[in-house]
């Protein structure tokens, strides 16, 4: 499986840790592959929406400039 390191705020951390757990996942880890999985079917282009809709929503959202 491959990694990917982040640097997060001391803050934001504990606050993930608190949602996970109240979420009733076992770990950040797991909470935040689901939750990138969820965005990730909302945007994916093979469910037929092309890359410049996918574009434009992430623009909308503040993600990408």
């Amino acid at each position: 499986m491959a990694k990917l390191k982040m640097k997060l705020d001391d803050g934001f951390m504990e606050r993930m840790k608190k949602v996970a757990g109240i979420g009733g996942y076992s770990s950040v880890d797991e909470f935040v592959i689901h939750v990138l999985e969820r965005e990730m079917e909302k945007l994916d282009p093979v469910k037929g929406e092309s890359a410049e809709s996918i574009k434009k929503k992430l623009e909308g959202l503040g993600y990408i400039s």
